[in-house]
């Protein structure tokens, strides 16, 4: 079945460059000029989204985080596309849920490149929810896998994807060191640009939610990060 790319920028020479050349590579492809009119779109259940994120009406950080907010579209791949390329932007960006930031000028094989990674991931990721356990209960926190879904106690826990998937990779392999590098490789893809800091960023986030919590996730000088079995 061929996947659907919704492709979201106010410069139309963008949106036709990339629909031309994604269309292809076999996607069917639906387009937005604006943040609000990308999330009307999102309604057609796209397979991966490619968001601008200079935009007007509203912008792509806003849009990603409204997209968060939702069960319904909270797993939907998003690629920031956007022509500043400093580090904190980047940080920024996949902090708040994004799975990837390319910096304008457009390279469209870069681009195609990132699409099917990313959609090769939430495939892959998709397959594996089956043979691994669906819930992982420790103590008052507990995990549903499939729904993306954390609680601490009665309290829900608003965990970003990225955020919620290094949680799980971190339980799943507790007992063990993991080093940046492996938890960037796992959650983000070997072949993905992303800074050793994300990783740090996304613990420190993930512990400020676990609350009393915290120290389940004990750092490891110079190496990476552990879960306490």
């Amino acid at each position: 079945m061929k996947k659907t790319i919704l492709v979201v920028d106010d410069e139309k020479d963008i949106v036709d460059l990339l629909t031309y050349n994604l269309s292809k590579e076999g996607f069917t492809v639906i387009t937005a000029r604006n943040g609000k009119e990308a999330l009307e779109k999102v309604k057609q259940k796209p397979d991966l989204i490619i968001l601008d994120v200079m935009m007007p009406e509203m912008n792509g950080l806003q849009v990603v985080q409204e997209l968060k907010r939702d069960k319904k579209t909270s797993t939907i791949p998003v690629l920031l596309l956007t022509a500043k390329g400093s580090e904190t932007d980047e940080i920024v960006g996949l902090e708040i849920g994004a799975d990837d930031y390319i910096v304008k000028p457009v390279k469209i094989g870069k681009i195609v490149a990132r699409v099917h990674a990313a959609l090769r991931r939430k495939d892959q990721s998709a397959r594996e929810s089956v043979p691994h356990v669906d819930r992982i209960k420790i103590q008052d926190l507990e995990i549903n896998v499939p729904s993306y879904t954390a609680t601490l106690g009665k309290q829900k826990l608003n965990l970003p994807r990225k955020e919620f998937e290094t949680l799980v990779y971190l339980i799943r392999n507790r007992g063990r060191v993991l080093s940046r590098e492996s938890i960037l490789n796992a959650v983000w893809g070997e072949n993905i640009h992303v800074v050793d800091r994300t990783v740090d960023v996304h613990i420190r986030k993930i512990r400020e939610k676990l609350a009393t919590y915290a120290d389940y996730i004990e750092t490891v000088s110079g190496v990476g990060y552990r879960f306490k079995v």
